[in-house]
């Protein structure tokens, strides 16, 4: 018998998330898992709604064989190819897990940057900015490890955060949609941190169940060239499969001008994969109520009730400030008082300290108005 779970997860999903209309075509690609009854009840949704569904199954481990041979004719023909499947599809999940985070961390720089750039990067381009899509992770023994939990209070905290009500998150994030698009000056508050942006003339997404699940966060992006100061990250970070911690980055009129942390060199070798890469392509508040502390899964961690995250790269074609890069790194800062405490301002005004929201449009953002 079906986990009631899992079918109500596929329903949001396929309803909610995606929005599937009778007629479109779905490109679900599972990634890494080895029991397939979310892909079953997927599928039985998508055609109850209607539409086509088109499945890839990939391999971390796969992959990372493909990687350490791959060349740069390979990786143009694969591109090609998974561009023109992606432009007939009208939306996209993919469902991503596995057993080794780390599964690529031994891929050498050159052959990583070369997938990335090459076949990565063209692909998820027309994904994000031509098709309805939503990833997610989901539960195994190893996401339960890295959360310090065991594998049955993972799973359950996974289901209760993913079904969260996501609508009404949406609604409550309105107001904050409505301060950012109206705010210029934006200064951050921590310990290591003094860090000031621009965010003017720059649309604000509110991100509520549509696109990552879980989620729970609301993006923009700083004037390019307008970064000056320091952030001190306080949440450990994988990158291309290479964890990183104390990451400290300092600007100078929007670029990365000096970067330490765990392991310096080859946090420095990302940032000059291209020029993009050394300047900010978004930031973003994170709200989840439900997600209190890191885990070393990005599609959780950026979500982190109050935190934000400033993330060195390419920036979203729907809150655009002009920088391209192949990196887009999600880097977290918890603000909360139990991970240092910290403001965000607002053209001078304190809207968040210490992972709160203080002001009265904001407040039905704090974590016990949205569970």
């Amino acid at each position: 018998m079906r986990d009631p779970r899992l079918k109500q997860f596929a329903k949001n999903l396929v309803r909610y998330s995606i929005d599937l209309q009778p007629g479109e075509n779905v490109l679900i690609e599972m990634i890494g898992l080895r029991d397939q009854e979310l892909t079953k009840c997927l599928i039985e949704e998508v055609y109850a709604a209607g539409g086509n569904p088109f499945l890839e199954f990939r391999n971390p481990e796969v992959t990372r064989s493909l990687m350490l041979g791959g060349t740069e004719a390979l990786y143009a023909q694969m591109a090609e190819l998974e561009l023109a499947r992606m432009k007939k599809m009208h939306a996209y999940l993919a469902v991503r897990s596995g057993d080794n985070i780390t599964e690529t961390s031994d891929v050498p720089d050159e052959k990583m940057r070369l997938y990335t750039k090459i076949f990565q990067r063209p692909v998820t381009d027309q994904r994000v900015n031509h098709t309805k899509w939503c990833i997610m992770r989901y539960p195994n023994a190893s996401m339960a490890q890295l959360a310090n939990t065991s594998t049955e209070a993972f799973e359950n905290f996974y289901f209760q955060v993913c079904n969260l009500d996501y609508s009404k998150m949406s609604s409550a994030m309105d107001a904050l949609v409505e301060r950012m698009l109206r705010t210029d000056q934006v200064r951050l508050v921590a310990p290591g941190t003094n860090l000031t942006f621009s965010i003017k003339d720059i649309p604000a997404i509110k991100c509520a169940g549509k696109n990552n699940i879980p989620d729970g966060e609301v993006f923009t992006a700083p004037v390019k060239d307008s970064v000056n100061g320091v952030i001190s990250y306080n949440t450990p970070t994988i990158y291309n499969g290479t964890g990183f911690e104390n990451i400290v980055l300092r600007f100078e009129n929007g670029k990365i001008v000096e970067a330490t942390g765990s392991d310096t060199r080859k946090l420095n070798d990302i940032l000059d994969t291209d020029d993009g890469a050394r300047y900010i392509g978004e930031f973003a508040i994170g709200v989840n109520p439900y997600i209190q502390k890191p885990m070393k899964d990005i599609l959780f961690d950026e979500k982190i009730d109050g935190s934000i995250h400033f993330t060195p790269g390419n920036a979203y074609e729907d809150a655009d400030n002009g920088n391209r890069s192949s990196v887009h790194w999600d880097m977290v800062l918890i603000q909360r008082p139990e991970y240092g405490g910290g403001e965000i301002y607002f053209d001078g005004e304190l809207i968040r300290k210490d992972g709160r929201f203080v002001v009265p449009d904001l407040e039905k953002l704090n974590p016990e108005n949205l569970k």
